[in-house]
């Protein structure tokens, strides 16, 4: 991370902007690429509601992505079960059966609920801690998704194929680079729509 730091402060240190700033547009360019082609992307929730795309935000289940079968059968059954609590039929099961249901179902919403309806591995994964979220980013890696990742200063920039360096504990840089990011998936896919 030594390039990518600017200056160290009373034991703090400080990103180079330049560099983020053209790591951010490099991001930029991909993603708007990318949604204009009519892929998809994995990424935060509040972004990825803004951007209609899937996320995951609670701890990332191991072999989400290199285990597709599996995660694709639970996401089946995810399915199958949201229908059966419409329809009310959860509610003619005995008690018992129905509150077993009913956990799974809630289980199921806390850690598939964000890709619900994604039916295949995506095309970007954004990854905004990259300390925290090593195995999404090591199983992007052993499959060859392309990720975009928000870098601090403990983390190693070469992982990612395209590292943004940033404050990952300000909330307020994290935000204005997935605005950024947000506003280049929703500007490519609108092309994408208009020339598909």
């Amino acid at each position: 991370m030594a390039p990518y730091i600017s200056a160290k402060r009373k034991g703090i240190h400080i990103t180079n902007l330049t560099r983020s700033a053209h790591f951010l547009s490099e991001a930029c360019d991909l993603v708007f690429d990318t949604a204009s082609r009519g892929k998809q992307f994995l990424i935060v929730e509040w972004a990825a509601i803004r951007a209609r795309c899937h996320y995951v935000n609670k701890k990332w289940l191991g072999g989400m992505l290199t285990n597709w079968s599996t995660t694709e059968t639970r996401l089946h059954k995810f399915r199958d079960l949201r229908m059966e609590q419409k329809t009310g039929r959860l509610n003619r099961l005995p008690k018992r059966d129905a509150a077993m249901l009913k956990r799974q179902l809630s289980r199921l919403q806390t850690y598939l609920g964000g890709i619900k309806y994604m039916t295949g591995i995506p095309n970007i994964v954004i990854i905004i801690d990259q300390h925290e979220e090593y195995t999404a980013l090591r199983e992007c890696i052993t499959l060859g998704i392309p990720t975009i990742c928000l870098t601090d200063t403990n983390c190693d920039p070469d992982l990612a194929d395209i590292s943004i360096p940033t404050n990952d504990d300000a909330i307020s840089s994290i935000r204005l680079i997935l605005n950024k990011l947000v506003f280049a998936i929703c500007e490519g896919r609108s092309s994408y729509i208009r020339n598909p």
